[in-house]
């Protein structure tokens, strides 16, 4: 068993702190301009010289994207690197933005819809999303320009860094959640009118429910589907995507159950139309997405 501090990856976890910390310091005092030509160069140093997953990352392009040519997948997978890069420069910049005037400087978002269905009725709603666009300035950015959220996220294993992305992302008043007190404390934000955020991308680890998803048969979290049946709110899909011009633009759109009820068959038959949802995202903007994840380590076996 490891003890907290020893080393893992080379680095223990006061010196992987440290080292980001001093990037973020970096990053924060040159032009959003050469920050971005930053991660490029670390995303390209990723792809071709340590080669991290690379594999892994053109062998799922290549699988959900069949009809392409080996050249078209490896120019995706160079963008998919470039962009996560990004994602973590821009992370590093999040104490950067301190009004609405600076959120609204990054990110293009009508949230009409959502509210009408859901502050404005002073009823709570889930929102889902997916490790798509840069999903943690999607966060901070919508909780200062829409409402509040309250956001499920899984603890990361350096617990320096966790608390610091924790300080981050709760400076101006959204709520953390971790995934183990999901359901209890989801259930409450939403009864209590709350604005509930949860990736739909991820696996369930207990594998209760297997469905398609970018062309394979994979397990599903069932939890956004269940919390949306049980307090009985609306829930919505929303994707964070780059426009090119350092900003970015989320797209909003609900997801109908009004002909489903509370049962393990009804929260699977919304998982499944949210999740179709995702994938058309995914398929369009195929560089936007995590390919580095294993996200079929868990499929369904046949007996």
């Amino acid at each position: 068993m490891k003890r907290r501090g020893k080393k893992s990856g080379g680095f223990s976890q006061k010196q992987l702190y440290s080292i980001i910390m001093t990037l973020g310091v970096l990053v924060r005092n040159i032009s959003r301009r050469k920050s971005t030509a930053i991660a490029y160069l670390l995303g390209d140093f990723v792809y071709h010289i340590l080669k991290t997953r690379r594999r892994l990352v053109t062998d799922n392009l290549a699988l959900a994207f069949p009809a392409k040519s080996a050249s078209d997948i490896n120019a995706i997978a160079l963008k998919v690197y470039r962009n996560q890069a990004e994602n973590i420069i821009e992370m590093l910049r999040l104490p950067m933005i301190k009004t609405v005037k600076d959120a609204a400087m990054l990110l293009d978002i009508d949230a009409g819809n959502v509210l009408a269905k859901t502050i404005d009725q002073k009823k709570g709603g889930v929102l889902v999303s997916a490790h798509f666009g840069n999903w943690e300035l999607f966060g901070l950015c919508t909780g200062l320009l829409v409402a509040p959220l309250t956001i499920v996220v899984k603890p990361l294993k350096n617990s320096l860094i966790d608390r610091q992305i924790h300080a981050w992302r709760t400076m101006h008043g959204n709520r953390i959640v971790y995934d183990r007190q999901a359901l209890r404390e989801g259930l409450r934000t939403l009864r209590n009118g709350g604005l509930l955020v949860m990736l739909g991308d991820q696996s369930d680890p207990g594998e209760s429910f297997f469905t398609e998803f970018l062309g394979r048969r994979t397990s599903v979290f069932l939890g956004p589907a269940y919390l949306a049946l049980k307090a009985g709110v609306p829930l919505f899909v929303g994707m964070c995507r780059r426009t090119g011009d350092g900003r970015y633009k989320v797209e909003n759109e609900e997801i109908d159950h009004s002909d489903l009820g509370t049962t393990k068959a009804d929260a699977e038959e919304l998982a499944r139309r949210y999740t179709r949802v995702l994938e058309r995202f995914i398929y369009q903007y195929p560089e936007e997405w995590f390919w580095l994840h294993n996200r079929w380590k868990r499929t369904e076996r046949s007996f």
